[in-house]
């Protein structure tokens, strides 16, 4: 179960964090902002020099309570995803979660009243999807973007 999903500017600035109630906003800070030099270690690896199309990087490191994962787009926004160790999600769905965050994403940005680089609204349509792909509708049927 996905527990936190970050949102990054290409400069590693925060735009959004949205994590479960339950989950402390200051320890998922702190997990998304340790996963920013593995992002940038896998960016700048062969092996993503080799393939720009594969925006996903997968999984980032593990810890005791978590798996972070990570996903680049072409303008090196980066979104990162806490997913519980008890209750693990499937690599494609991971994949499909993004693919759907990028999406959202992609609304966000087109709207001509959002300045770009600028922390999300919490009230905003993109903070309330967010907030509903997290709260486990991650499955290819549940949301439609």
């Amino acid at each position: 179960m996905a527990v936190c999903i970050a949102i990054l500017t290409k400069d590693n600035h925060p735009l959004v964090l949205v994590c479960d109630e339950k989950e402390d906003l200051l320890k998922m800070h702190f997990f998304v902002h340790t996963s920013i030099d593995v992002i940038e270690e896998k960016l700048n690896s062969t092996k993503a020099a080799n393939d720009p199309r594969d925006l996903y990087l997968g999984p980032l490191y593990p810890n005791e309570d978590y798996k972070i994962f990570g996903y680049v787009t072409n303008t090196k926004v980066k979104f990162v995803l806490l997913e519980s160790v008890n209750h693990p999600i499937k690599d494609g769905d991971i994949k499909q979660l993004f693919q759907k965050i990028h999406n959202i994403y992609i609304h966000l940005v087109c709207n001509p009243f959002y300045n770009p680089n600028e922390p999300v609204q919490t009230s905003s349509f993109f903070h309330s999807s967010l907030t509903s792909l997290l709260r486990g509708s991650y499955t290819s049927r549940s949301i439609a973007v």
